[in-house]
């Protein structure tokens, strides 16, 4: 019974220990984290809205949402950064809107975890490329297997449609709850 004991206290020891040392180098890890996400996402608005030379984000708590201006303070257009969920797990997508709300000017995927080789086309030029200068209305549409036939379509990556599909959900869902909140205000 002595050696159970021991055994449970030495068990309980190292758990303790190594969760203590977990919890402190998240924590020490954290800011850094965060700083180079800020980062990630300042570089990416000026990479989906090209003719931006200044941004101001809105005061929005359930969504990032920027304004962008070119060298003047004419508004460009808007730059939204949303997630939602794909094959493998989070995709977090960053893409910039024409100041009419009827275009996306570019797509860059700043986060996934999706399968290698599949999912993660995502990330490759092939498939954001589509999205350049993209209509968005209705809404961004999908096509399997046979080239897009509208101006608001792009093609699914084959092998990885899910994807494909959340990638183009994300968009549409961040499109939408900004149309939403640019009418309520």
């Amino acid at each position: 019974m002595k050696q159970v004991i021991k055994i449970i206290a030495v068990l309980t020891s190292i758990g303790i220990i190594s969760g203590g040392v977990l919890a402190s180098v998240s924590n020490w890890a954290n800011p850094f984290i965060e700083k180079n996400k800020k980062e990630a996402t300042e570089k990416a608005i000026f990479l989906v809205q090209p003719e931006a030379k200044y941004y101001e984000r809105f005061d929005f708590s359930d969504m990032e949402v920027y304004k962008v201006y070119d060298y003047d303070k004419e508004l460009v257009g808007y730059v939204v950064v949303n997630q939602g969920n794909g094959f493998q797990g989070p995709i977090r997508v960053i893409f910039g809107l024409s100041k009419d709300l009827q275009r996306i000017t570019a797509i860059d995927v700043l986060e996934q975890v999706e399968t290698p080789g599949l999912g993660t086309l995502i990330t490759e030029d092939d498939f954001k490329n589509q999205f350049k200068n993209l209509l968005i209305v209705p809404m961004i549409e999908w096509v399997k297997g046979k080239p897009p036939s509208k101006d608001n379509e792009i093609k699914a990556i084959t092998g990885a449609t899910i994807s494909s599909k959340a990638t183009v959900q994300i968009i549409n869902d961040g499109i939408n709850k900004l149309k939403k909140r640019l009418n309520d205000e």
